[in-house]
């Protein structure tokens, strides 16, 4: 065992509307965003892991503005303070449906998230992009179950690929997952992946929470993953403290 994650959530009524809590650098990469719904999730996904990163890197009131998130070459979200990346935190950024959540974990850890809204998804969904038994094990499963199940199956492959730092360029078939339904799906249940290629194996953990489905893993087995809280958020360019 070898260390916890954590996480947060938040949704997009909780971001500031100005932008003063982005670096300068972060400003200018919002700037050069077209869409607006891109805009509109990578401000919230950034809002909530600048959050996350205050509470677990001291739990003191941070200016949000001196440290960056920068996408690294892969896409994958890096912590960068005082213009060096901060080689001492792990971090991954979901968001689904106007809600995010972002993962955080020690330097050590590979740490993946993901966020799904749990609704009922096409046959298609499993086919083209589930494996095997991943199929006959949704199939198989109760009808009420169901959307639950194929959800987690595809939040899980999402996150074990943020993991390998490749994300959808990868063929999700090449990820093998095996979810346990042993507990309450309010609280965190383990799952484990694969990936069939290399022999590399996740350690992951899943719940449901106001319809939606939180994943999160590591290359590594952790505990539990326990949620960062904030409070202080008076002033918007401040970071919160962990309670």
């Amino acid at each position: 065992m070898n260390g916890v994650l954590y996480w947060l959530t938040q949704s997009a009524h909780e971001v500031p509307d100005s932008d003063e809590w982005l670096s300068e650098e972060e400003r200018s990469v919002l700037a050069r965003m077209r869409f607006p719904k891109r805009r509109h999730d990578w401000r919230l996904g950034r809002w909530t892991a600048k959050l996350a990163i205050c509470a677990y890197r001291s739990g003191k009131t941070t200016p949000l503005a001196t440290f960056e998130i920068r996408a690294a070459a892969d896409g994958a979200p890096e912590v960068f303070l005082q213009g060096g990346a901060a080689g001492d935190v792990s971090i991954s950024i979901s968001h689904s449906n106007d809600r995010s959540l972002c993962a955080v974990g020690p330097w050590n850890l590979a740490v993946g998230c993901d966020l799904e809204r749990i609704e009922p998804r096409d046959d298609t969904l499993a086919r083209d992009y589930f494996t095997p038994e991943e199929i006959s094990f949704s199939r198989e499963a109760p009808y009420a179950q169901r959307a639950l199940i194929v959800n987690l199956i595809w939040s899980a492959k999402e996150t074990a690929l943020k993991i390998l730092r490749e994300g959808l360029r990868r063929d999700t078939r090449s990820i093998q997952i095996h979810p346990d339904f042993g507990g309450r799906e309010d609280a965190w249940n383990a799952w484990t992946g694969l990936c069939l290629v290399t022999s590399r194996p996740f350690y992951g953990w899943w719940r449901t929470w106001e319809g939606y489905i939180y994943t999160l893993a590591s290359d590594q087995l952790t505990l539990a993953p326990k949620q960062l809280r904030v409070r202080g958020q008076n002033s918007h360019d401040r970071g919160p403290i962990i309670v």
